[in-house]
């Protein structure tokens, strides 16, 4: 075994499926030996080997899934057998264990069960098995020097309660893991979003699966208000992006809070960064469309960490390209605003896959979503290339029959343009191709029936309403005239 040392690591029960990809990417990024023992990924309680404690408290400096990382002393599925262990454990290794027992040291000893409830006299009687334990400081229950932690854990469904806790645990407390983030960077607080910026706790997932290192060049080709990019700043990345859309870029588009009438002058996603204390790492963000890149092709990017628009709060559009120009239709002196179309799904991953190939360094990972209807999913939908490994892949459960799933590829190999495809790029094939339309209208009824079902109830309440003697406010007129206000 050498110096291994066995650690609790306590994850929270929120987006379970991610938990496994992160870790991996984790370890693979700084470096790390490590061994995960706990073969049942969706338990919130693992017992995992490092090389080192030092190994374990870098991943924990990471780690947004994880609560907290606790140094095991003993686990077993019997109280005899655990209580046995933890003795033993505690003589073998009194030397090395001793300055946390001394009587100097504070100490506090939490007992955390899952899928059972202990009251609190039954979390005493607990503590209180364990005074074999030669704990001889002061109880300081706010800020103690040393936390023990006793755990059970009783199975994963509350339906089907066990008779007896499946594993228990014992153990200090060595560190937390970084679930404060998601509140720091709490879209509640932002100072720029709109209908689409991404949740705090999975734009920091992805910048972990990109493997964000301080110094990075982090790219969003679909930036929207930027929220991928502070989660990839707040990790120390450089970040850069671009979007289509020219109002969403300088925060000139409607504003997504309900209490909010009209876009504040300062927002902005420099704004956001400043917020942060991010500023410093804040490259630019442009004007551009993706199905015609802009991009020197030298330029080489570390990390490409994105959510391309569904169709659904956002468009997918890109600009429209005409065989031939209508004559006289227009002087040099005219400003020209490009007209735009569809920008189907399949196009569209297959340009990313492509940008990425061609731009990401030879290691470097892509992390995208990728929307599709659960009765549809097969792995050999997902898009491929030859130069990009697939990496991981989870899913996330959205309304009603749809779903979307977290894609991260490294690349490995140089891109060669030469080189014959083998394969290529395997677009997204039929089932997604009509995302939007079947989002919409695979309802009990389309979308078209409820606004003409909405329309008739909003002409039945105006003419109540005038039956009333009271006069029906003009919605409308107060919308065109806010947005005229957003121009002022």
């Amino acid at each position: 075994m050498g110096n291994w040392r066995k650690f609790i690591l306590w994850f929270a029960q929120e987006h379970v499926d991610f938990r496994v990809q992160e870790f991996e990417s984790l370890i693979k990024m700084f470096g790390l030996q490590a061994r995960r023992l706990t073969e049942q990924t969706r338990k919130p309680f693992w017992v995992v080997e490092f090389r080192d404690t030092d190994s374990a408290l870098l991943y924990a400096s990471r780690s947004i899934s994880l609560r907290a990382m606790i140094e095991l002393y003993a686990h077993s599925h019997k109280l005899p057998e655990f209580h046995q262990r933890l003795r033993n454990h505690v003589t073998t290794n009194w030397n090395s264990l001793a300055e946390y027992f001394r009587v100097e040291a504070s100490f506090k000893i939490v007992v955390e069960t899952y899928n059972k409830h202990f009251s609190q006299r039954e979390k005493v009687e607990k503590i209180e098995s364990m005074d074999y334990l030669q704990i001889e400081g002061a109880v300081n229950l706010k800020k103690p020097e040393v936390e023990w932690w006793y755990i059970e854990f009783w199975g994963l469904d509350p339906t089907a309660v066990p008779p007896e806790p499946e594993d228990i645990l014992f153990g200090r407390l060595v560190a937390h893991g970084q679930r404060h983030l998601i509140k720091e960077l709490s879209l509640k607080h932002r100072k720029f979003i709109g209908n689409t910026s991404m949740d705090a706790q999975l734009s920091l997932l992805m910048a972990n699966q990109a493997m964000v290192r301080k110094g990075d060049l982090v790219f969003d080709p679909f930036v929207g208000t930027g929220s991928l990019l502070v989660s990839a700043a707040k990790w120390g990345g450089y970040v850069l992006g671009a979007d289509i859309d020219y109002m969403m870029v300088h925060a000139r588009c409607r504003p997504s809070r309900i209490t909010q009438k009209v876009r504040e002058k300062d927002e902005s996603i420099r704004a956001n960064l400043q917020q942060y204390g991010c500023a410093d790492r804040y490259m630019d963000v442009v004007v551009a469309d993706f199905s015609n890149p802009v991009w020197h092709p030298r330029i080489s990017f570390d990390c490409i960490i994105t959510d391309p628009p569904y169709g659904i709060r956002e468009a997918t559009e890109k600009v429209e390209k005409k065989a031939s120009a209508k004559a006289n239709t227009r002087s040099e002196s005219m400003v020209h605003y490009p007209s735009t179309s569809h920008y189907s799904l399949q196009s569209l991953y297959g340009d990313l896959l492509e940008f990425s190939a061609k731009h990401l360094r030879l290691g470097g990972r892509l992390v995208c979503w990728i929307p599709f209807h659960s009765e549809d999913y097969d792995p050999k939908m997902l898009p491929q290339h030859q130069h990009l490994n697939l990496v991981a892949n989870s899913e996330q459960q959205l309304t009603g029959n749809t779903a979307r799933r977290l894609l991260t590829y490294e690349k490995c190999f140089e891109y060669s343009p030469t080189e014959p495809l083998l394969g290529g790029i395997t677009q997204v094939p039929t089932p997604s191709q009509d995302f939007r339309d079947r989002y919409f209208n695979n309802a009990l009824e389309s979308r078209q029936e409820r606004r003409m079902r909405k329309a008739e109830l909003r002409e039945q309440a105006r003419v109540e309403m005038n039956a009333r003697g009271k006069i029906p406010t003009d919605g409308r007129s107060k919308k065109c005239d806010l947005n005229k206000a957003r121009f002022v």
